[in-house]
């Protein structure tokens, strides 16, 4: 809508649909509301919960519910496929749609055929496209508007015309990359694998350079200044979280070894992720012991990054769940996620406290865990702090503090591979 079309978007939750009419937006994402806001004042942005209307409202539909991980790992279709008899049901003339889920490579073609068995009837028929979404939380809204690439599976000429169209006003068309369903489909799977790699991989060498003495930051530097490597996703910390990372490599595992392969790198990635998101956990456990009974714990950071409030596979929650049940009392703050903290944590933990700024989160705390990157902590008064805590400890999970400055101020600094100062 931002570029001139008129979208109505739809959802079975009536009450997320009022609020969206009133331009209120559960979640938080730069920029999100006020372009929402803009373009319901311009008309060409409607929220319904009516399908009848939205399907025969559009010539092009896009299926964009989420595919959230089963239990075995794999992704759950559920909502994908009840869309899909949704729109059948209603569905009176010829449509294109254009499923920007995640979803696993070959259900494109399912959905094909499922249409041309509902509608065999009907005498109608659609053409399926593929076209994944890579957005970042955070910067949805720029890598909406400025892509480095949009894929679409569809063969078609008219289709990818109708698509041409679409995205004519957002990109030039050479930055358009047409092929079949199922490349693309594994294209969306593939790209966030390799960057999950690759966050995987550096901080193995972060752990490597924990041991032997080595300065990660420095190897880094290293590493990213080769062009072939680069600097992107090679930021060691605890872990990747979210919603996409964690479910799509499983995913994509589930999938491989469905077909009788062993996916050996993308195991390692999931592997390595997990055991990465005990690692600040197991610093502390070496500095205060494994029996953290009356000492308590500032955690600064509960999104899985910055500029976002999901929490979803957070390295926070695991931290903060080991924290106490080893016996520590945790004082918590995030600028804009602690709604949705509370959501996925024990209820009535007299253990866990929420803080309503990061200055009243360190009051009395035996140590500081930075967890999350927001630029507010970067800019903190570290001589308060250092005068607010028990004892000057501080462990960066992201290493994004200043070391060297925070070590001129007495404090005792942990962060992730800076092996020459981990003792």
């Amino acid at each position: 809508s931002e570029v001139g079309h008129e979208v109505c978007c739809i959802d079975i939750d009536q009450n997320k649909v009022k609020k969206l009419k009133q331009g209120k937006i559960d979640i938080y994402e730069p920029e999100l509301r006020e372009m929402v806001l803009r373009n319901q004042k311009k008309q060409r942005l409607e929220f319904t919960s009516n399908l009848k209307q939205a399907v025969n409202f559009s010539s092009l539909i896009f299926i964009c519910v989420g595919t959230p991980e089963s239990t075995e790992g794999s992704a759950d279709l559920t909502s994908v496929f009840n869309v899909v008899d949704s729109i059948a049901k209603e569905i009176k003339e010829k449509k294109v749609i254009v499923i920007k889920s995640t979803v696993p490579p070959g259900t494109g073609l399912e959905i094909q055929s499922l249409f041309e068995h509902k509608l065999k009837n009907k005498n109608l028929s659609v053409q399926v496209v593929s076209n994944p979404e890579f957005l970042r939380e955070g910067r949805a809204i720029n890598d909406f508007m400025e892509p480095d690439r949009v894929i679409i599976g569809v063969e078609q000429k008219s289709v990818k015309n109708k698509l041409l169209d679409l995205y004519s006003l957002l990109i030039s068309d050479d930055k358009i990359i047409f092929m079949d369903m199922l490349s693309a489909e594994l294209t969306k799977y593939a790209s966030n694998a390799m960057l999950a790699t690759k966050i995987s991989f550096i901080n193995e060498i972060a752990n490597i350079s924990d041991f032997l003495g080595a300065d990660i930051d420095l190897v880094r530097k290293g590493m990213g200044n080769d062009k072939r490597i680069g600097f992107s996703f090679m930021n060691p910390g605890s872990g990747y979280g979210g919603s996409c990372f964690p479910k799509d490599v499983k995913a994509l595992i589930s999938k491989a070894q469905n077909f009788g392969y062993n996916p050996r790198l993308l195991r390692a990635t999931d592997l390595v992720n997990r055991a990465q998101k005990k690692i600040i956990f197991s610093k502390i456990v070496k500095i205060f012991g494994d029996d953290l009974t009356g000492l308590k714990f500032a955690v600064w950071g509960l999104s899985f990054k910055p500029e976002t409030d999901d929490i979803r596979e957070s390295p926070s929650i695991e931290l903060i769940k080991s924290l106490n049940k080893a016996g520590a009392t945790v004082s918590a703050y995030d600028p804009k996620a602690i709604n949705q903290f509370k959501q996925v944590m024990p209820k009535n933990q007299p253990l866990l406290t929420y803080m309503e700024s990061k200055d009243l989160c360190i009051e009395g705390a035996d140590a500081l865990v930075v967890m999350t990157e927001w630029s507010e902590f970067q800019v903190s008064d570290f001589s308060f702090i250092k005068s607010a805590l028990k004892t000057p400890i501080i462990f960066d999970a992201r290493n994004f503090l200043e070391e060297e400055t925070l070590r001129s101020l007495g404090f005792r600094y942990f962060g992730i591979g800076r092996g020459r100062n981990a003792q």
